[in-house]
């Protein structure tokens, strides 16, 4: 029974002995990435939070234009699709679905976010989000998030 509650109390004292040196190690590289901040490399696409000098993707880029991508599909190969942008905020689209003889076409306008790094199309059927890079889009999903997994470089879309 005492060798029992001596291995007890040795696990139980190494135990607190190793969440004290990992918290004192967290602290620490807490303390270390605060001293070493460096500037985040800024992507393509424009981030939220406009800068100092107002800069977006609507207003920064040159987002007019035609965008290809052949998205994935539930039961074919993929759909075939084709967004043109105009300045005056309205779009056309196309969609193919392969190996399927099915073309969808809609046409309507679109409308930017708060941020002016997305854009929402309303047409009569597209009803579709994307997030606007530097010659790209990547179309996001219902509530406004970049789809994940595998395949999320197919809602890539590059501009023609």
């Amino acid at each position: 029974m005492k060798s029992k509650m001596f291995v007890l109390g040795m696990t139980s004292v190494l135990f607190l002995a190793s969440c004290s040196k990992k918290e004192a190690t967290e602290t620490t590289n807490t303390t270390d990435s605060a001293v070493a901040v460096q500037p985040a490399a800024t992507d393509s696409i424009t981030k939220a939070t406009p800068t100092a000098a107002g800069d977006t993707s609507e207003n920064a880029l040159d987002w007019a234009g035609t965008y290809e991508a052949t998205v994935p599909c539930a039961d074919c190969p993929g759909i075939k699709t084709s967004l043109t942008l105009n300045d005056d905020k309205t779009f056309s689209i196309t969609e193919e679905y392969l190996e399927r003889n099915s073309k969808n076409q809609d046409k309507g306008s679109f409308v930017w976010d708060a941020t002016g790094s997305m854009i929402t199309l309303k047409g009569k059927s597209a009803n579709y989000k994307y997030k606007v890079g530097e010659n790209m889009l990547i179309q996001l999903d219902m509530e406004g998030k970049e789809i994940d997994g595998p395949n999320k470089d197919l809602y890539v879309f590059k501009k023609k």
